[in-house]
């Protein structure tokens, strides 16, 4: 396996976390409440997604001031890769949805924001992703994968980390295997 290779072995993993998590939280926050979630697995599962997601979106933020070095505002590859970032499903929105989640309080207020969250992780905030990672990977060259991933052995040690924290404060009854998405 090439070092690319590896890389976006990588960034499959971190989407495939993503939304096992994102799929978990929706479902203990939607359906049982805060009552018989466990503080921990709720602070370790946001605690995930936040620093999850704020890597994706950063990695956009420099895939970004990488093409605008590279390329003249009209060449055609990317004007691809604005009309891509320019999509809706930002990790910012996630991460805003996963706000007013978290804060819903009536019971089927929070069902419905839960439910709101988990389609819009599922549907654009991940559609942006492959789209995006598309475009990437027909521009992009072995050393700036290395500088947008930010991938290195102290990210994966970080992530696994983050992700196993979550795993060992799973509620009874919860998994983390995602629906769909990721």
């Amino acid at each position: 396996m090439n070092e690319v290779e590896l890389i976006r072995a990588q960034l499959a993993v971190e989407r495939q976390h993503a939304a096992a998590v994102a799929q978990a939280l929706s479902s203990v926050g939607s359906h049982n409440g805060d009552r018989l979630a466990s503080e921990a697995f709720r602070q370790a599962s946001v605690d995930y997604l936040v620093w999850i997601l704020t890597r994706f979106e950063e990695r956009e933020v420099f895939f970004h001031d990488l093409l605008r070095g590279r390329f003249a505002a009209d060449d055609p590859a990317r004007r691809a890769a604005e009309t891509s970032l320019a999509r809706a499903g930002t990790s910012r929105e996630a991460l805003a949805k996963l706000e007013t989640a978290l804060r819903s309080s009536a019971d089927t207020d929070r069902a419905a924001r839960w439910t709101d969250f988990l389609q819009f992780f599922d549907g654009p905030w991940s559609a942006r992703r492959d789209e995006l990672d598309g475009v990437f990977a027909r521009q992009a060259k072995v050393a700036e994968w290395r500088a947008v991933s930010a991938i290195d052995a102290d990210s994966i040690f970080d992530e696994r980390s983050r992700y196993e924290r979550v795993r060992t404060t799973l509620p009874a009854g919860a998994d983390l295997k995602p629906t769909s998405g990721g």
